[in-house]
């Protein structure tokens, strides 16, 4: 069975204002596959193999039942994002910043904002998703630090690992590779020990829960799993990634439930006091009728999984 979603979101997040993708179902339970619009066919392969080893095969036994969340911050007022940290419960709160809708000053004002949010024992992250060069993310990440109050990490200052490493060795928050590991050639293969401080790890990405394990153990950093803004059926695959890490040491990036305005199941995955529990299985998606696509999207999207499929069994 293959269902098509299309869910708005609250506020535009990575240049989208509609979530989009496919749930497959299979005898483990339910997988999904939605990768970002800019990704090629052959970038998409991985997502699908992480939609087929949650719906076919299911996932690793966890060392955890629970595990800790921070909210995340898009580009907002002030006034507002004060209003979703608060909202959210997490003790942990992501600010995007750097986006060409936002000034530096608008940026530090959003991040002092959520520290008068959080107060003083929050931990507060920035993500810059590689917008800024090497001397541009030195002056912003001293200005942002200044507004926090001190930052937890910078997720993604710049595009490449030279660059991070360059930027790493001028500040004095910690460094977090997120784009440099997941749309690497070979996740596996990335030397990013030396340019960054914590590895963020995605699931869907990489190919899967037990493909991610792989990565985080081959980056041989701290790492926070984080989502790549799915519906619940996704998120639970994150969670199971986060419950099987050996070490878990920041809280993960998978409270993105509220981003959206919908969800395609009744036993959605919203945090609860800062944490979300660790599933054996994806939700039913009992819901999907309610955010059904429309027809050109529904086939836009099933054509474009039959291809990843048509390129997988190719290659396999």
């Amino acid at each position: 069975m293959r269902l098509v979603y299309a869910i708005p979101l609250h506020n535009r997040f990575r240049g989208i204002t509609v979530r989009e993708g496919v749930l497959l179902r299979g005898p483990a339970g339910w997988g999904e596959f939605c990768p970002f619009a800019d990704y090629s066919d052959a970038e998409s392969s991985p997502w699908l193999a992480s939609a087929v080893e949650a719906s076919e095969v299911g996932w690793p036994a966890p060392v955890r039942d629970r595990v800790e969340v921070n909210t995340t911050v898009p580009v907002v007022s002030p006034e507002r994002a004060h209003e979703l940290v608060v909202a959210s419960g997490c003790r942990t709160a992501k600010v995007k910043v750097a986006d060409p809708r936002s000034s530096l000053v608008d940026d530090c004002d959003r991040v002092a904002a959520v520290r008068s949010a959080l107060g003083r024992g929050g931990a507060i992250r920035v993500d810059a998703n590689m917008a800024w060069d090497v001397d541009t993310a030195v002056k912003s990440i001293r200005e942002l630090d200044r507004a926090a109050g001190g930052l937890e990490y910078v997720e993604q200052p710049c595009p490449s690992i030279e660059d991070l490493a360059a930027v790493r060795r001028q500040v004095g928050v910690r460094i977090a590779a997120d784009e440099s590991i997941r749309r690497a050639e070979d996740p596996l293969k990335v030397a990013v020990a030396g340019a960054a401080d914590v590895a963020v790890i995605k699931v869907a990405p990489l190919g899967g829960v037990r493909r991610a394990l792989e990565v985080a153990e081959a980056c041989g950093l701290p790492c926070v799993v984080s989502s790549a803004v799915e519906t619940s059926v996704g998120l639970a695959a994150g969670l199971a990634l986060a419950g099987a890490l050996p070490s878990l040491e920041f809280a993960c990036g998978l409270g993105t439930r509220s981003l959206l305005t919908g969800d395609v199941t009744s036993a959605e995955l919203s945090p609860a006091d800062g944490y979300l529990p660790v599933p054996r299985t994806a939700p039913e998606p009992d819901l999907a009728e309610n955010v059904a696509a429309p027809a050109d999207v529904r086939d836009h999207w099933l054509a474009r999984l039959e291809r990843v499929e048509a390129s997988r069994r190719m290659s396999s």
